[in-house]
């Protein structure tokens, strides 16, 4: 795995940037990201294009021995561009513009914009897409951050009718699919659509649903007009796009189709402070991150390139305390390390910090980076010093190869559950986190799939959000030989957000004969429980079933729990977390897998013949191997990493 760093030159007087060059190289960073928000740098006013400050960057990295990665601009159109062209501006759910002044200042729909952005990349791909040192592209930067994949402008209402009737074909059959009976809501013929927003109450889901897929088929559609730019006029380079933590406002599968290597920043004390789901979590991770949040993002987004052999990057790295979350706590001593060898160990390429000087002003001047303002080292500095020094002790690392379980992720699903939830605290992406979680409880290690992946080889599948089955889905799976656990709400609709026919968990029946025919969503206080060895609870949703088939157990009030035939399961709960644990560690045992009980922090991933042991803490933890070690010791102190091989 490379070691790199995300670097702007335009900020930084050009005498430094030699000497920033070498220093890179000095602690160990091979790979630079940059120009990815510098538009207003390399076309100060329109048709004035200044790229020679660039290929002077980029001749200085080179020169020191350094890989550049170029980001196209587009994520920051320049003030003249946007004062020009106003209707490129999005249009925020409450109809308000949203103005310049920061940044993702633009709607996908703008045909005007796209039609600007390829002018820009195509000058920026002649002016250094044959440079030598030019050894990838980055698309953009983070679509969607912000909330800024869907807009609500003009642009995106006429495009969103123009999608509608490409894919209904007639205004009766859209009528029917989105149950416009309801509530008097047909429409007379798609130039009446609206976006859903502004109403009264709540939308139909169907309509949020196709609204959803429309604004993720635009984010393909601008990704894929600067890759054809890109392969054609700088061949024989990696196209990238730098994706986000706990997003799913697009599916970033059809995204990757048109890229060679599948990109992510990860934030794992921004996103805990962020998105976690109690205080509690919030706290006891406070300077270390979750231990599962870095990993389950790690096998999500390798899974996102499994057609290019699972390549990935990790393409920012937390190095230090952010500026944007609620509270920016400083991460551990070690922690850097940790998340650099933990990437390693799910097959990542590249692992580069964001950013390597930290700006003294701006929006992130608080951000840290590898130099503080005054250009002397941050502790991030040694830590990379310390990475780089435990790569090369390790050398060459096998193919992360296949793991013995798959969960699949299905972001249209995703999008479907989250258009109906029937319930305030029903989140299906937590709901999934909580299944991989418990799996890696376990000591297991997990690829996360699409799903229209193989299934061949897999001793256990997971469906974790898959609301809508096809049935060539479910032969795949069938055919596989893999043991599968459909969680709740698995075919829980048909394709235009219904229940389907023959009520849920719909095509799910041909293998597994039961309905559901009550569902509820409840408040986090409350916990059914289940008599099982060692008993369970259900928490926050619980689906009655009827069926033919025995129920493995039984709520207190007589509902059943788990039901099976052959190598199907269907869980009809989500469970509390530690239930959960407790119910996946059964299953494998079941299986004739070896389960290693991670307690605390400690997590571990196999990568081809080495074991990496992870300690998130609290406490200094024993480790179920004696030695000998590449990294580490049987007592792997908090903040620490442990590497050995299986076979040792």
């Amino acid at each position: 795995m490379k070691l790199g760093v995300c670097y702007y030159p335009e900020h930084w007087p050009r005498e430094r940037w030699r000497g920033d060059a070498e220093h890179m190289r000095s602690i160990g960073i091979t790979v630079v990201r940059i120009g990815e928000f510098a538009w207003s740098q390399l076309e100060p006013a329109q048709g004035d294009y200044r790229f020679a400050w660039l290929v002077e960057a980029i001749d200085t990295l080179h020169a020191a021995g350094l890989e550049v990665v170029v980001g196209t601009p587009t994520a920051c159109p320049p003030k003249w561009l946007v004062d020009q062209h106003p209707e490129i501006m999005p249009v925020g759910e409450d109809g308000r513009v949203r103005g310049f002044g920061s940044r993702r200042h633009y709607d996908f729909s703008s045909l005007r914009y796209r039609e600007l952005c390829r002018g820009i990349v195509t000058r920026l791909a002649d002016a250094v897409g044959s440079h030598p040192g030019v050894v990838a592209w980055q698309t953009d930067n983070e679509y969607g951050c912000h909330d800024t994949i869907a807009s609500y402008s003009p642009a995106a209402v006429a495009a969103f009718r123009q999608w509608c009737a490409a894919q209904y074909k007639t205004v009766d059959a859209l009528n029917t699919a989105w149950g416009n009976d309801f509530w008097s809501l047909n429409y007379p013929d798609f130039d009446s659509i609206e976006a859903p927003a502004g109403t009264v109450t709540e939308t139909s889901p169907a309509h949020r649903l196709a609204w959803w897929r429309f604004s993720s088929d635009q984010v393909v559609q601008f990704n894929r007009e600067q890759v054809g730019i890109l392969r054609e006029r700088s061949p024989g380079r990696d196209l990238m796009h730098n994706y986000m933590g706990n997003f799913t406002a697009f599916d970033h599968h059809a995204v990757a189709r048109d890229l060679d290597v599948a990109g992510w920043d990860n934030y794992p004390l921004g996103f805990l402070d962020r998105d976690a789901a109690t205080e509690s979590d919030r706290l006891r991770w406070l300077r270390t991150g979750h231990p599962d949040d870095s990993a389950f993002h790690h096998d999500l987004y390798r899974g996102l390139g499994h057609a290019q052999a699972g390549r990935w990057w990790l393409v920012e790295q937390q190095p230090g305390p952010v500026n944007w979350a609620a509270h920016n706590a400083a991460p551990l001593d070690g922690m850097l390390r940790l998340w650099g060898l933990e990437a390693a160990a799910h097959g990542a390429e590249l692992c580069s910090v964001f950013r390597y000087r930290q700006q003294p002003r701006a929006q992130e001047q608080f951000h840290a980076g590898v130099l503080l303002p005054d250009g002397s080292e941050a502790p991030a500095a040694d830590e990379l010093r310390a990475l780089d020094a435990n790569l090369k002790r390790l050398g060459a690392l096998d193919a992360t190869g296949q793991a013995p379980i798959a969960l699949v992720f299905d972001y249209d699903g995703q999008a479907a559950l989250e258009s109906a939830p029937q319930g305030a605290n029903a989140s299906p992406l937590d709901a999934a986190k909580d299944w991989y979680r418990a799996l890696r409880a376990a000591g297991q290690s997990v690829d996360i799939l699409p799903p229209d992946a193989p299934f061949e080889g897999y001793l256990l599948v997971l469906l974790v959000n898959s609301a809508v089955l096809s049935d060539a889905m479910i032969e795949r799976l069938d055919a596989s030989g893999a043991t599968v656990i459909a969680t709740a709400r698995t075919g829980s609709f048909d394709g235009d957000c219904a229940i389907p026919d023959n009520l849920a968990p719909g095509a799910l029946q041909r293998v597994l004969p039961l309905r559901v025919i009550q569902v509820e969503s409840l408040p986090d206080a409350v916990f059914e429980p289940v008599a099982c060895d060692g008993g369970l609870n259900a928490w926050r949703w619980r689906e009655r079933v009827d069926s033919e088939l025995p129920a493995r157990a039984r709520f207190a009030d007589g509902w059943g729990f788990h039901y099976c035939r052959g190598n199907w399961h269907y869980v009809n709960a989500r469970l509390d977390p530690e239930s959960c644990t407790r119910f996946v560690a059964a299953r494998l045992v079941e299986l004739g897998l070896p389960v290693t009980r991670c307690e605390g922090g400690l997590r571990l991933r196999q990568r081809g013949d080495r074991v990496f042991a992870f300690n998130y803490g609290p406490d200094v933890v024993e480790l179920p191997h004696d030695g000998p070690f590449e990294l580490g010791t049987k007592h792997l102190a908090v903040a620490d990493v442990a590497v050995w091989r299986c076979n040792a």
